[in-house]
């Protein structure tokens, strides 16, 4: 390719050449001028075409390295449609194995519509006997008529236990629903405590137990829900059976009296079992928040391990406290722990207290949140609000209340100096 490019600008320089040289002597004949013009128009020529082919082959560059490109992403295209064809395939395979169950599904519905068949042909043979016993009883209802106004009252009182039994049921339902909505909710609970497992050593046992009482008793609570829907479907049939042969004798009624009365006797169950759920689990949440606190400390006498006693030591010191602290704070101190005091000693003086609320906690044989908690519900009863955030994850001390804290916990060590020092 590159040796007919040379040539053809030879070729293009001799005619050049030629034709300007014959152009310029024509004219003047001078062989030297026209030699001269020969040679540049030839020049001139020569790179012209080198400028042309220059460019050309820039242009062929550039047209090569897009076909290049474009060859890669053909490329990328080909293994993207090769992994949809896979996938493809795998969607045919799994669409294959669903039309498979699926044709299992149809078998069993066939069976199933043959069993169906063969009751309602047995149904057929019970119907003809019910129509000889409904002839039958059709000789019997000109006696009854005389007591038709009777049973006619009868049934309106069985229609209104059959509302009061179906309001009773909705009632039932509603709470089945919150004891689920309560379980969901201690479910939740149960995944915040396992991530505490070493503070929940020793309750975790208890809770699992718990928790497995609480689904025994709610699949139970469930089981005798199906059950009393179906004796309530069972109540309409046998009410439709009652108007469609006119209530044929007073022994049915006292049948279905017996039977109301057995429902009833299972609603009221039902309701005592769902007020001992509730007691159950009101006792759990119980024991999880009043655990028994252990001391935080051994430095402090086995005497104070409930309650440090202030209203001995304070009365000494009221002119004191009286000028410092209002008389709230002091009646709070009074109701507080030494743990929770060293709780908020924590909260006050370190920028990231949890992990001294923990130790604490496990000291006590609790969680971090039921000590805040403790000690907000502490703080609510005497002070009338609450003192600690527990929105973030650190908990802090409201800033209008952190100079209370902090003269209560300079109260709180003072008092401790002189106890130590008077005994």
């Amino acid at each position: 390719m590159q040796s007919v490019m040379i040539s053809n600008r030879f070729i293009l320089v001799i005619v050049a050449f030629s034709v300007s040289f014959g152009l310029s002597l024509v004219p003047s004949w001078d062989f030297n001028k026209a030699f001269l013009t020969g040679v540049i128009t030839a020049a001139t020529i020569y790179t012209t075409a080198l400028f042309v082919d220059k460019r050309r082959r820039n242009y062929e560059m550039f047209v090569l390295g897009s076909l290049r490109k474009r060859i890669k992403d053909m490329e990328g295209l080909k293994a993207r449609v090769v992994r949809e064809i896979n996938q493809i395939e795998e969607h045919h395979n799994l669409l294959y194995a669903e039309s498979q169950q699926l044709q299992n599904q149809v078998t069993e519905s066939r069976n199933q519509r043959d069993s169906l068949h063969r009751e309602l042909r047995t149904f057929t043979g019970q119907k003809k006997q019910l129509e000889t016993e409904i002839n039958n009883l059709q000789i019997e209802i000109n006696n009854l008529q005389k007591n038709q106004t009777e049973l006619n009252n009868a049934f309106s009182v069985l229609t209104a236990e059959k509302r009061r039994l179906e309001s009773n049921c909705n009632i039932s339902r509603a709470e089945i629903t919150q004891l689920q909505s309560q379980i969901s909710e201690l479910q939740q609970e149960k995944q915040g405590v396992e991530s505490n497992l070493t503070l929940l050593g020793r309750l975790k046992p208890q809770l699992e137990e718990k928790l497995y009482e609480l689904r025994i008793a709610i699949q139970e609570l469930e089981i005798e829900t199906t059950q009393k829907n179906q004796l309530l479907i069972e109540t309409k049939a046998e009410r439709e059976n009652i108007q469609a042969i006119l209530n044929s004798s007073q022994t049915q009624l006292a049948e279905q009296k017996a039977e109301l009365q057995q429902l009833q006797g299972q609603v009221s169950l039902l309701q005592e079992e769902r007020d001992s759920l509730q007691n159950q689990v009101w006792e759990l949440l119980q024991q999880v928040e009043t655990l028994n606190p252990e001391p935080l400390s051994n430095d402090l006498p086995e005497d104070d391990i409930e309650f440090f006693p202030f209203s001995e030591i304070i009365e000494t010191s009221e002119v004191e406290t009286s000028e410092n602290i209002p008389e709230e704070w002091t009646n709070f101190i009074e109701n507080l722990p030494g743990y929770e005091l060293q709780v908020l000693k924590a909260l006050v003086e370190q920028d990231n207290p949890n992990g001294a609320i923990k130790k604490i906690a496990e000291a006590n044989i609790t969680m971090p949140n039921l000590l805040i908690d403790s000690i907000n519900e502490r703080a609510n009863d005497t002070i009338g609000e609450l003192i600690i955030s527990s929105d973030s994850e650190t908990p802090k001390v409201h800033p209008e209340h952190i100079a209370h804290v902090k003269k209560m916990i300079a109260m709180y060590e003072d008092l401790m100096a002189r106890h130590t020092s008077s005994n």
